[in-house]
């Protein structure tokens, strides 16, 4: 059946050939969904009939948010970690082999019973498309279990079994290498549409990470670099290099860095909450969108680092802290996320895309940043589904 939502106050499409400015903007809009996609976008008093009507009551209607770095599949607790950091203890990329020895010790079953109840959080507020990395187990069958379980709810699953060393290859990571770019990758591959790595001192070096990403794009999955994120470091100038889909964090970036983004198609995937929850600075979106290059923001949900799965909160924190506009943020949130995933089908809201939508409970989509904290979602759809 047809659904026609009507009396939308204002509508992100995300399309300025057929809206005001880069976010397309229409006010007293229409949208007609048909068969899960998209059938037509415009003024509400030229919109044609449909099976169903839904008014929207003068309200906002934007994509639903594109959430390309998050980190599901896990067990274990780590508030105590954040309470020490939060008491002055640094943040460091160790941390992460407390959530591996709790997630291998998790059965299939409360190891998926934690990804459903995330990703249901995170749909509750808008998010309609979400990647799921692997990364907490470490181990041959570990890590292809992660994967399966994600690939059965999200088609964006990424191979992250580069996340740290295996805490029993301590004293030999290079053997861990050759185990991530052979019999953990071969188990992996079939599961996975991304490989990623964490280039990052206490994790992988750059040549460490070009075997892993060119192993990877070998068995025909694509790059993803979590780069600079604690320093400053080769991954980002590695992503480009090699074609990534995304650069993640971005946080400490040369000049080199930033031109190299601005010249290549690499998405700059900037994680606010990572830097709110360990105090970090955060990366400076103002200072690559002026250079002209692609800013998605994600939640990057884990949890050590981010466990927070509201991109609303990271629309907030990113024009609070990161110089970005509302509207460059919402951008960033839904077809920037969108890019960082190459895929055209979703961020938008344009005839022939899938019709993820997200109703919000005020009447403009700067209301995102102007009013953080506040549940602001009124109605969410799934591929014309509505979940709430």
């Amino acid at each position: 059946m047809s659904t026609l939502i009507t009396n939308v106050g204002s509508l992100v499409t995300n399309d300025p050939a057929i809206g005001e400015g880069p976010l397309g903007l229409i006010t007293d809009a229409a949208v007609v969904i048909d068969g899960g996609t998209i059938a037509w976008v415009g003024p509400a008093a030229a919109a044609p009939t449909a099976d169903e009507r839904y008014d929207a009551a003068g309200r906002a209607l934007l994509p639903g948010f594109v959430d390309s770095h998050a980190h599901l599949v896990f067990a274990g607790d780590r508030t105590a970690e954040f309470n020490a950091r939060m008491s002055g203890q640094a943040y460091s990329a160790g941390g992460i082999r407390t959530t591996v020895a709790a997630t291998r010790a998790a059965t299939d079953a409360e190891l998926e019973a934690n990804l459903t109840r995330l990703i249901g959080e995170a749909l509750r507020q808008g998010t309609t498309t979400i990647e799921c990395k692997s990364g907490y187990g470490l181990t041959v069958a570990d890590e292809a279990r992660a994967l399966r379980i994600a690939a059965a709810h999200t088609p964006e699953t990424t191979y992250l079994g580069a996340h740290v060393v295996a805490p029993e290859f301590k004293e030999d990571p290079a053997a861990y290498v050759d185990l991530v770019t052979g019999e953990m990758l071969d188990a992996c591959a079939p599961h996975a549409r991304w490989v990623d790595v964490f280039c990052e001192n206490g994790a992988f070096d750059g040549d460490q990470a070009r075997a892993i990403l060119t192993a990877g794009a070998k068995r025909g999955l694509t790059p993803r670099v979590h780069a600079n994120q604690l320093s400053y470091g080769p991954g980002v100038q590695l992503a480009v290099e090699l074609g990534a889909a995304s650069a993640d964090h971005c946080t400490h970036l040369t000049d080199a860095d930033v031109t190299a983004l601005a010249s290549g198609d690499t998405v700059a995937t900037l994680l606010p909450g990572a830097e709110f929850s360990t105090r970090a600075p955060y990366p400076d979106a103002r200072r690559l969108l002026d250079a002209g290059a692609t800013v998605a923001l994600s939640t990057d949900c884990n949890p050590g680092s981010s466990f927070t799965s509201s991109m609303a909160f990271c629309i907030a924190v990113a024009v609070r802290e990161m110089g970005m506009t509302p509207d460059e943020a919402v951008h960033s949130a839904t077809v920037g996320g969108a890019q960082a995933l190459r895929r055209t089908d979703v961020g938008r809201v344009t005839v022939g895309a899938r019709a993820d939508l997200l109703l919000l409970d005020a009447p403009s989509h700067v209301h995102l940043a102007y009013r953080p904290g506040v549940p602001l979602t009124a109605a969410v759809w799934r591929a014309g589904v509505r979940e709430l």
